[in-house]
C-alpha cells in the first residue's frame, strides 16, 4: 500500500471528476490520502472531501501565497477548525520567496501561528518552503526551542541544509514528483541520506507530475511513479519503500485510522 500525502482534490482540476480520480489511485495501491488546506474560506470543500471517503483525511491552513489576505496571526481559529475528527494536519503554511504573492512578515506571521497551532493541537505542521531556506530554518528552530511540535517538509526542493535541519528537529521529509525529474541529481543526492523511517512520498496533485506522467494533470494514482524512483535512489525495493512511507505516514498523521485505509485496498 501506498499514500499520497499530500494532494489538492478540491481544486477544479480534481475536484470535477473526483469519483473517478479516487478510484484510479485505489486500483494504483494508493491506500491513503491527504488533501490539503490552503485558505480557510475553502475548508468546507476540503474538510466535505474527507468527509466523504474513509481513507481521505485532510488539513487545516493557509498557504503562505494567500497570507495577505488570510493569514493568521494567532493560532485560535485554526485549532478550533482542527478538532474536526477528519482534520489531522495543520497548513500548508511556511514561506515562499520565489513568487512572494504575499509580503514576507506576514508570511512569517501566520507560519508562526500555525506552528502554535500545531504545538497546541498535537497535529503536524505541514511545512511549505520555496526559496527561503535560511529563514524556513530560523523559525523552526526557534519555534521548536519555544516547545516541540511534530511536522514534515512537503513536496521537498530545497537545499541540503533544510533536510538536516528538519531531521535534527524531529521532523520527516515528503518527497514528490520532482525527484524523476532530468534536472533533480541534487535533490536525487540528497534523497539518498535520509533515513527511512523518516520519508514519506505525496504528489502535490494537480501539479508536478512525475516522469513518465510529466506534462499531463497530475493525480494521486501517480505517486506509483515517485515511490518507484525512490526506492531506486535508495536501492529497496518497491514493496519495502511501500511500507516504510506506510508506516511513516500513520506514525506521524496519528488522528488517522490505518484500518480505513487497508479496508479500501484489500
Amino acid at each position: 500500500m501506498l499514500v499520497d500525502s499530500h494532494c489538492h482534490l478540491d481544486f477544479p482540476e480534481l475536484a470535477s471528476e473526483q469519483d473517478a480520480v479516487v478510484a484510479r489511485a485505489r486500483d494504483a495501491g494508493v491506500g491513503a490520502m491527504l488533501t490539503i488546506g490552503t485558505r480557510l474560506d475553502r475548508f468546507e470543500t476540503v474538510l466535505a472531501i474527507a468527509e466523504r471517503h474513509a481513507n481521505i483525511w485532510c488539513s487545516v491552513g493557509v498557504h503562505p501565497h494567500e497570507a495577505k489576505e488570510e493569514g493568521q496571526r494567532v493560532p485560535d481559529r485554526l485549532v478550533a477548525l482542527a478538532a474536526h475528527p477528519r482534520v489531522v494536519g495543520i497548513g500548508e503554511t511556511g514561506l515562499d520567496y520565489f513568487y512572494e504573492h504575499s509580503p514576507r512578515a506576514e508570511q512569517a506571521e501566520s507560519f508562526r501561528a500555525h506552528i502554535a497551532a500545531s504545538r497546541a493541537t498535537g497535529l503536524p505542521l505541514i511545512v511549505h518552503t520555496r526559496d527561503a531556506d535560511d529563514d524556513t530554518i530560523a523559525i523552526l528552530r526557534q519555534e521548536q526551542a519555544a516547545g516541540a511540535f511534530p511536522g514534515l517538509i512537503h513536496c521537498f526542493s530545497s537545499g541540503r541544509a533544510v533536510a538536516e535541519a528538519a531531521l535534527a528537529l524531529g521532523m520527516y521529509v515528503s518527497i514528490s514528483g520532482i525527484v524523476t525529474f532530468k534536472a533533480a541529481e541534487d535533490l536525487r543526492s540528497i534523497v539518498r541520506d535520509i533515513p527511512m523511517d523518516r520519508l514519506l512520498v505525496e504528489t502535490d496533485a494537480p501539479y508536478l507530475a512525475p516522469t513518465p506522467k510529466r506534462g499531463k494533470r497530475n493525480e494521486p494514482a501517480f505517486v506509483a511513479h515517485t515511490a518507484a524512483k525512490v526506492a531506486e535512489i535508495k536501492g529497496v525495493s518497491m514493496a519495502e519503500l511501500s511500507a516504510a512511507t506506510t508506516d511513516n505516514f500513520f506514525r506521524l498523521f496519528g488522528k488517522t485510522d490505518r484500518a480505513a485505509a487497508v479496508e479500501r485496498t484489500a
